[in-house]
C-alpha cells in the first residue's frame, strides 16, 4: 500500500521543532583538539572515501565516528580576548599564551598581484575551496592575507584576511567587531540597478536605521507561511515525481536541477503569495510575453539571478577549450561588471508579477513597519528568489545527489523513518516531520558540505586580536575578513573525517552539540536570527524544508540514483 502523504491538519508556528526555530542555543562552542596536535591542513588530508553508510557500518559505530573523543576547548563566541604587553612593545602573546603575530601571505604589487592571483582562482585552480586550501598549506596557517576575486580593474580592492577554522571564523559574526555594510558580496558591491537602485537588507549593516524594519518585514513574510509551506511543497513536488517516473520509463534524460528548480520556484510563489508562478492563467505569469516564451519562467528568473554572482563563479570550460576560451570569458564575466541593460526585461517582468501579486503583504510592510510601498516590493523579490529561492535551486540537488551516494541499506533505513513516522501521525505533516531525526541529521549534513552559500564578509571596526588553534593574529581596523565556508564546515578539530558524507552526524546529544558549528546562514544554526545580527532570517525554514524534501522522497521511493552528470538514473518505488 502505497504510503500517504498529504498533511492531515493545519500546522501552526508552535509545530516547528524546538532545534527549527533555534531554541536550543548554547552559550559556547566546544572545539576539540587532535591530541596529537595534527595541524589543519593534515586534517584535510583525512579519507576522502565513501562516507561510513556505504561500509555497512551500525547506528553506534557512525555516531562515534562523528565525534572527536578528545577533550574539548570552549570558548565564548562573541569575547575579544585580552592580550599581554611588554613594556617596550606591542602586545606578544594573547591571554590564552598564544603568540601574536600579523597574518601571513601578500598581495603582491598593485594590479599585478591580485590579476595573477584571479587568474589562478578562476583557471587553474578551480575556486573554491581548492583555491584557499593550497594557500592554507603554503602558509601552514588558516588565516592569512591574500587576494579574493574578482579584482581590478572594475573591482579595485581585492585584499582580505581570510579565516578558514571554526575558531577565527566566529569573528564574522560578532557585530562589535565586524561592520556588514555592503560586504554582501564580498570585495565588491552588485549595481544597485539590479534591486531598483535600493540598498536590501543583506547589504545593510544592523546599525543602519532601514535594517530593523526590513528585516522585520522579512521576518512577518515568514511567518505568513506556516500554513501554507508544507502543503504547497507536497503540491509542488508530486506532479514533478510522476514526470520523472514517466520519463525514466521511456528511457528519457532527466536533469534534476533545472527540474527541480522549476517546482520550487512554484512552491515558493505559492507558499507566499498563493499564486503559481508558470500557470498561464495567472495574470503577469512568468511564461507570458515574448520573454516568458523564449526563455521560459526559470531562465528569466536566472537572468537575474546569475549576473549578481558571476564576478565569483568559475565557468565550466573544458581543459582543451581553455587556451582559447578563457581570455574572452575573463573579460565578458570576471573583468567589467556586467551591465544591468541586459537583465533590465527579466528583472521588470519578475517585478510585475510580484507587484500584482504580494499587496496585501506590501500593505503590511507599509502600515507596520513604515516601509516605502517600492522598497519593500524590491526587498521582497529580493529575499522571495535570491537568498531563499536561489538557495534551494542549489540545495535540492545536492540532497538528493548525496542521498544517492549512500548504500541501499542506509536508504531503506531512511525510508523506514519516513513512513513509520507518516503513518504514526496520519500524514506528513509537522508532528510526522518532527519525529524523524534520521531525516534532520542528513540534510544538515549536505548544509555543511554544500552550504547555498561559501562565503561571508565582514569589515574590522576595530583594531582586532582574531585567534586561531595555535596562534593569534593582529587584524587592523577597516580590513576586509573573508570567510571559506567550505573549509570551515571540514574542519577537523570539529568533524572526524570532515570531508565525508555521514548523515548520522547530527543525531543524539552529541551530534545536536555539533550544530553549533554549522554556520551556513551567516550565525551557527543553534542561534536565532534578530534585527540585530546579520543571520539569514530564513535559516530555519530553509533547514525544515530540507528534510521534508527527504520526507517527500522517502515516502514515495525505497532508493534513488543520480549519475555522477547529475541526471537522474533510479527511483525504485515504494511495495505496493
Amino acid at each position: 500500500m502505497r504510503t500517504r502523504t498529504a498533511g492531515s491538519r493545519v500546522a501552526t508556528e508552535e509545530d516547528i521543532p524546538r532545534r527549527e526555530r533555534g531554541l536550543s542555543r548554547t552559550e559556547t562552542t566546544g572545539y576539540t583538539r587532535d591530541p596529537r596536535g595534527s595541524s589543519f591542513s593534515e586534517g584535510r588530508k583525512m579519507s576522502l572515501s565513501s562516507s561510513a553508510v556505504n561500509k555497512g557500518m551500525g547506528d553506534s559505530e557512525l555516531r562515534k565516528r562523528s565525534h572527536k573523543p578528545a577533550e574539548a576547548t570552549t570558548f565564548q563566541s562573541s569575547e575579544i580576548r585580552p592580550i599581554s604587553t611588554s613594556k617596550d612593545g606591542p602586545a606578544t602573546t594573547s591571554d590564552n599564551g598564544l603568540p601574536i603575530t600579523d597574518p601571513p601571505g601578500s598581495c603582491g604589487l598593485p594590479f599585478i598581484g591580485p590579476f595573477l592571483d584571479k587568474m589562478s582562482f578562476y583557471w587553474m585552480e578551480g575556486g573554491s575551496p581548492g583555491y584557499y586550501i593550497s594557500r592554507m598549506q603554503k602558509y601552514k596557517s588558516t588565516v592569512f592575507r591574500m587576494n579574493t576575486v574578482p579584482g581590478p580593474p572594475f573591482f579595485p580592492d581585492p585584499r582580505v584576511v581570510v579565516l578558514l577554522d571554526q575558531k577565527s571564523y566566529l569573528t564574522l559574526f560578532d557585530m562589535d567587531k565586524v561592520e556588514k555594510k555592503d560586504v554582501f558580496t564580498g570585495t565588491y558591491q552588485v549595481n544597485l540597478g539590479f534591486t531598483g537602485g535600493y540598498r536590501v537588507v543583506p547589504y545593510l549593516d544592523p546599525s543602519e536605521e532601514k535594517h530593523t524594519p526590513l528585516k522585520q518585514f522579512c521576518m512577518e513574510i515568514l511567518k505568513s507561511s506556516h500554513k501554507s509551506v508544507v502543503p504547497e511543497l507536497h503540491r509542488s513536488l508530486t506532479p514533478l515525481f510522476d514526470s520523472w517516473e514517466a520519463g525514466l520509463r521511456n528511457n528519457a534524460k532527466i536533469n534534476i536541477t533545472s527540474d527541480l528548480g522549476v517546482a520550487t520556484l512554484r512552491f515558493k510563489c505559492k507558499t507566499f503569495m498563493g499564486v503559481d508562478p508558470v500557470d498561464p492563467k495567472v495574470e503577469a505569469n512568468l511564461a507570458s510575453g515574448a520573454l516568458g516564451t523564449i526563455l521560459g519562467p526559470l531562465n528569466t528568473v536566472l537572468l537575474w539571478v546569475l549576473p549578481q554572482i558571476l564576478p565569483v563563479t568559475v565557468v565550466p570550460v573544458p581543459k582543451y577549450l581553455k587556451p582559447l576560451l578563457a581570455p574572452l570569458l575573463e573579460l565578458l564575466t570576471h573583468t567589467i561588471p556586467f551591465p544591468v541593460v541586459i537583465v533590465k526585461p527579466a528583472y521588470n517582468k519578475i517585478l510585475a508579477f510580484f507587484r500584482v501579486h504580494s499587496q496585501e503583504l506590501l500593505d503590511i510592510a507599509v502600515t507596520k513597519y513604515g516601509l516605502e510601498r517600492e522598497e519593500a516590493l524590491h526587498n521582497f523579490v529580493f529575499n522571495i528568489i535570491f537568498n531563499s529561492w536561489a538557495g534551494i535551486y542549489k540545495l535540492f540537488p545536492a540532497i538528493m545527489r548525496r542521498l544517492s551516494s549512500t548504500s541501499v541499506e542506509f536508504q531503506h533505513e531512511l525510508g523506514a523513518e519516513v513512513r513509520n513516522a507518516i503513518q504514526e501521525y496520519g500524514g506528513l505533516d509537522f508532528p510526522a516531520l518532527e519525529a524523524m531525526p534520521l531525516a534532520q541529521s542528513a540534510a544538515y549534513e549536505v548544509l555543511r558540505l554544500d552550504p547555498p552559500v561559501r562565503y561571508q564578509y565582514g569589515r574590522a571596526k576595530k583594531d582586532l586580536i582574531i585567534e586561531s588553534y595555535d596562534a593569534a593574529f593582529r587584524v587592523r581596523k577597516g580590513e576586509m575578513l573573508a570567510g571559506g565556508l567550505e573549509v570551515a564546515h571540514t574542519d577537523p578539530h570539529v568533524f572526524t573525517d570532515p570531508l565525508s558524507y555521514n548523515p548520522k552526524r547530527f543525531m543524539g546529544e552529541e551530534g545536536e552539540k555539533l550544530l553549533n558549528n554549522l554556520l551556513w546562514a551567516n550565525g551557527p544554526q543553534t542561534e536565532k536570527p534578530t534585527t540585530s545580527n546579520k543571520h539569514c532570517p530564513g535559516m530555519h525554514f530553509i533547514s525544515f524544508i530540507s528534510k521534508m524534501f527527504i520526507a517527500e522522497i522517502y515516502a514515495r521511493y525505497e532508493t534513488i540514483k543520480v549519475g555522477d552528470s547529475g541526471n537522474l538514473v533510479a527511483l525504485n518505488c515504494v511495495s505496493s
